[in-house]
């Protein structure tokens, strides 16, 4: 029986048993990570330089970008460290910092993604108050809030997990430290607080997502409504992105926390951690850049100022 409180470090999960296979996984995260890297930091830089894009739908997806910046670099370099010095340690300040900021950012998308279902909403089904309903300061605002939202949740989540005694020792079966995996190693009966909890969060997930669905409703009546067939292309073309990117999102996390203990192996958690924790911060940037025409343009002028500069 391990104590929590003489806990001094934790063990994560290693992708491989031999050296030859740690410097892969090294090197493919590696190529993973500069990819997010890039993507994410020229929507950044696109969207913040070109005055063309400074409304509402590109205030949100910089903020998307933010948070995927943030949750890839929370859990990639600790896991490519360990890989490169052949370790498999982690502190517990460091855990708890993974735990914290990996809920914090999960829950800043999830709240995030739903305003941008309401900005769809508004710009289609109700295109003549989009100026007056989604202003600078409204956008501010329910950007704030969802920032805001997460910080507390998650906050709450990280005291209340970390609080719980721990007796089955210090091995995480993940390469980063997240809540599921805490509730594995503590103790039988001094977790139910955390269940709790977790309930009363998924009511709310569960009140967000019906409110991402409706929205989708009246925005596909909506669409359909317009007369011109180029008009219902054009409409269609701003809301695949983001249905792409909730589809990804919550298909992903879904999977991760929903699947019935039988079907649950190492292998397979680590697998599906890898899906909805690293998949959607690299995919995102080529989904909304694949789809938005402006977006493309903006990124395009960037990367040729920079060459030309540089020439």
């Amino acid at each position: 029986m391990t104590n929590g409180s003489s806990i001094t470090h934790f063990l994560l999960l290693a992708f491989a048993d031999t050296w030859e296979l740690q410097l892969f996984h090294f090197w493919f995260f590696l190529g993973i990570y500069l990819a997010a890297l890039m993507g994410n930091g020229l929507i950044i830089t696109a969207i913040a330089c070109d005055h063309h894009l400074h409304t509402p739908m590109y205030f949100f997806l910089l903020n998307l970008a933010l948070i995927d910046l943030g949750s890839i670099s929370t859990t990639l370099p600790k896991s490519m460290a360990n890989s490169l010095w052949d370790i498999r340690d982690i502190s517990y300040a460091g855990c708890a910092a993974q735990l914290f900021l990996f809920v914090c950012l999960a829950g800043a998308e999830y709240c995030l993604l739903t305003v941008m279902a309401y900005d769809r909403y508004i710009a289609i089904c109700r295109p003549l108050h989009y100026g007056t309903l989604l202003g600078s300061r409204a956008c501010v605002r329910m950007a704030a809030a969802a920032w805001g939202s997460a910080f507390l949740t998650s906050l709450l989540h990280s005291v209340n997990t970390l609080s719980i005694p721990l007796c089955k020792g210090n091995a995480v079966d993940q390469f980063f430290c997240d809540i599921p995996q805490f509730l594995k190693i503590s103790c039988s009966d001094s977790y139910f607080r955390e269940v709790w909890l977790l309930i009363i969060i998924s009511f709310l997930v569960f009140a967000c997502f019906v409110f991402i669905v409706m929205s989708y409703v009246q925005i596909f009546r909506a669409v359909l409504m317009i007369p011109s067939e180029q008009g219902r292309h054009k409409a269609f073309s701003t809301c695949l992105p983001h249905l792409a990117v909730v589809s990804l999102f919550f298909s992903t996390a879904m999977f991760a926390y929903l699947k019935p203990p039988s079907v649950s192996s190492p292998s397979l958690d680590l697998v599906v951690s890898f899906l909805y924790s690293v998949v959607p911060p690299v995919v995102n940037p080529l989904i909304y850049s694949m789809r938005n025409q402006e977006l493309k343009n903006a990124v395009m002028k960037l990367i040729k100022a920079v060459v030309f500069q540089q020439q």
